[in-house]
């Protein structure tokens, strides 16, 4: 119901609580005021709205004021509960449901009313929760990988605020210092403080009112990851985040903070001159890269992603692989032919095994990249891989370019060499003839089921997050 709806509404329940107050019934005030009582049925009821002559007729004829008619305030508690069930009842969220509204008569006790409105409230209270299916969660991703890559995975505005803050901390060059982390984060009026009892739910945690931040103390003297975190709490402030509507409002939220973090990590001149001056030798590589600047491979290539559309002119790829195949992170400008399901999603697809981000985990020696050329259908690509382990197992990052732009890299000599032809299922999903013919039909496999493909995404603003312990551990460390 429209606003415009619920204030007649509210018009309809005082002039039936003056009529009451005076004891008229509808035909008799009908009769005072020169309409029908079926007519002023209609106006009580909000179905009609009266003209300023007929309101000032029964202002006059109730012995009150027109202002006191057309308040907004409801006369009484019971007209306050039948405004309030209306108006839940015409809500989307109701109305989804099919079910048909409840008819408030006089004899239902107030009681009942509000019985009825707690499970609206809790209806909607679950709507505002349940941020989205995993379907929508899918979709909302592959928009905004999509829209990123429109853009060149770029977004200039937050490149410059984040210089402005560095240079405000007294940043010049090199790697950002956990020092500088601190200032920058004074400048805004917060501290860092390490707290070895932060929410296992949590990577930090921001208190609003008494301007702390939160981190986890194992990250201590400061790396990477610690640093980066920081970054990313002090970037919702910068960029005047509120608590996200939905999850593609969450998924852009996080992609921002991530991206300031990046910038003040790499910051853009440096790292443009840097990799710059490596093509200009022909020796671009991820490791450099990511030397220089004293963060993660993994951070070091997405960053790549960021800067070498917009200021090389390079297109590119960027894969991040779990052991068991699947692409956890991707990025591609390249037109890289990757596997895709029916919304149009990456994550969680199997790549090609040809590919090295997933022959890489059989390779014995994985201290250093590997390098590679594939043939595809969508022509060849030459990239740069390395492996890793993290608690949730081992995974590989791959940088790749097509076949022209591997002669600004390193490793461009490599011999190695595979054919893909995904995503033909022959490539390297179906199995061979000779292997289908003998145990097509004499085996059983059991799947290993990954449990959170049928959990259904965490509810709350702050998908994942457990709010409850989030409240007690900043009750506990108040003061």
């Amino acid at each position: 119901m429209s606003d415009s709806g619920i204030h007649l509404t509210t018009l309809g329940h005082r002039i039936r609580h003056h009529r009451v107050r005076q004891g008229f019934t509808l035909d008799e005030l009908g009769g005072l005021v020169g309409v029908a009582g079926s007519q002023l049925s209609l106006i009580e009821n909000g179905k009609r709205e009266p003209k300023l002559s007929l309101l000032q007729a029964i202002a006059q004829a109730t012995r009150t004021e027109v202002a006191d008619l057309i308040s907004t305030e409801p006369p009484n508690r019971r007209a306050a509960l039948e405004i309030e069930l209306e108006r839940s009842q015409a809500s989307p969220v109701f109305r989804q449901l099919g079910i048909t509204p409840v008819r408030v008569s006089k004899g239902m006790s107030d009681e009942t009313i509000e019985s009825i409105l707690g499970l609206h409230r809790e209806l909607q209270r679950r709507e505002r929760e349940a941020i989205a299916t995993p379907e929508e969660a899918r979709r909302a991703n592959t928009e905004l990988r999509l829209r990123m890559r429109a853009q060149n995975n770029y977004i200039g505005d937050i490149e410059k605020l984040a210089e402005k803050q560095l240079k405000a901390a007294g940043h010049v060059s090199g790697a950002l210092t956990h020092r500088t982390v601190i200032i920058m984060a004074e400048q805004l009026g917060f501290e860092l403080i390490y707290a070895n009892d932060l929410p296992h739910s949590t990577r930090s945690i921001t208190d609003l009112e008494n301007s702390r931040i939160y981190l986890p103390p194992a990250s201590i003297p400061g790396g990477h990851g610690l640093r980066s975190m920081a970054l990313q709490a002090m970037a919702h402030r910068l960029l005047g985040h509120t608590p996200p509507t939905d999850y593609a409002d969450f998924l852009q939220q996080r992609l921002e903070i991530n991206y300031y973090a990046a910038c003040c990590l790499m910051p853009e001149t440096a790292s443009v001159a840097f990799l710059q001056q490596a093509k200009k030798d022909r020796n671009l590589a991820v490791e450099d890269f990511r030397d220089a600047f004293g963060v993660t491979h993994e951070a070091a290539g997405m960053r790549m992603t960021n800067l070498m559309t917009e200021h090389l002119g390079m297109l590119l790829h960027f894969l991040r692989v779990d052991d068991t195949g699947a692409i956890t992170r991707v990025y591609e400008n390249d037109n890289l032919l990757l596997p895709m399901d029916v919304t149009g999603a990456v994550e969680g697809q199997p790549v090609c095994r040809k590919f090295q981000a997933r022959s890489a985990f059989t390779q014995q020696n994985r201290t250093t990249e590997r390098h590679q050329y594939t043939d595809t259908p969508s022509g060849t690509f030459w990239c740069a891989t390395q492996t890793g382990t993290s608690r949730d197992g081992e995974y590989s990052i791959t940088v790749g370019v097509p076949f022209d732009d591997a002669r600004w890299w390193r490793g461009r000599d490599t011999a190695e060499r595979a054919v893909s032809t995904c995503p033909d299922e022959a490539c390297c999903r179906r199995p061979a003839p000779e292997l289908a013919d003998r145990w097509s039909s004499k085996a059983w496999p059991s799947a290993r089921v990954h449990t959170h493909m049928f959990s259904p995404l965490p509810r709350g603003s702050f998908p994942g997050v457990d709010e409850n312990e989030v409240y007690t551990f900043l009750a506990r460390h108040d003061g």
